[in-house]
């Protein structure tokens, strides 16, 4: 199998490359739902309470794997997070059954465990693995690609993942893309951040506006489906520091790979 190093990047939106257009593309693109789920909430499953401060939406409709694997206490979910998130969502699908794992870099032990299903992991998941013939690299010795993670944890497939790694999600997403790690999750809940253009995204502004839609459009080459979208107006209403476009800074992005029946 060849190794890609690069997204494909979708033709401009416009016929010069023009931000109004290329926000225009984009924002329509995250604000439209792919496809419809009827039973998003975990209000069914025993264990939730309502007091989720954000919409980590997951469809768990029948004619998708994974209420079936709730159900059969297979679930895996993987969450990415920095610290102060909120935790309510890991805690229900822990009690749900659900074998839970979430990688923050900010935790005080290597590996701590809570209850019976739910691990605490003092790591942060990236987009490259540090080389350790660099010094500099020893400090992010912490620091790994999902794909490393699943094979030192001996696990084939995640049926969540969910992240919220303040802009860091861009290129963890080009990353699980390119090592098609993505192939191995079944439904993908990301906070994404457009305030800027995220963590070592380079080029002007309707050029890192076409590599976000571009990344979104990989996912559906690979049979993503977007089903949820939620427009956080808590956070402050700016599109790559500008206050235009009617955008928030922050969206919650919800997917289900459809191949995973």
């Amino acid at each position: 199998q060849t190794v890609r190093w690069h997204i494909e990047l979708q033709p401009w939106a416009s016929p010069t490359p023009s931000l109004d257009y290329e926000a225009s593309r984009f924002l329509k693109y995250i604000s439209t739902s792919q496809i419809s789920c009827e039973h998003m909430n975990l209000n069914s499953l025993k264990g939730y309470s309502e007091t989720t401060k954000k919409p980590w939406s997951v469809c768990l409709d029948e004619r998708f794997s994974l209420i079936h694997r709730i159900r059969s206490k297979k679930c895996r979910l993987y969450s990415l997070g920095l610290g102060h998130d909120d935790n309510q969502f890991e805690l229900s699908m822990a009690n749900s059954g659900c074998e839970v794992h979430r990688f923050d870099p900010s935790i005080k032990s290597a590996h701590i465990q809570e209850g019976q299903h739910l691990w605490h992991h003092r790591l942060s998941i990236d987009w490259r693995d540090p080389n350790p013939a660099i010094a500099a690299h020893k400090l992010h010795s912490n620091t790994k690609k999902l794909g490393t993670v699943l094979n030192e944890f001996g696990h084939q497939k995640i049926d969540v993942l969910k992240a919220d790694v303040e802009s860091a999600e861009w290129k963890i997403l080009e990353n699980l893309i390119l090592e098609d790690v993505v192939e191995q999750i079944g439904q993908l809940v990301f906070e994404v951040h457009i305030h800027w253009p995220g963590f070592e995204v380079s080029g002007n502004d309707s050029t890192v506006v076409r590599y976000w839609y571009s990344l979104l459009r990989e996912l559906e080459l690979k049979d993503f489906r977007l089903f949820h979208t939620y427009k956080d107006l808590s956070k402050p209403q700016m599109f790559l520091k500008k206050e235009a476009f009617n955008a928030s800074s922050c969206y919650t992005l919800s997917w289900v790979n459809t191949r995973w029946k």
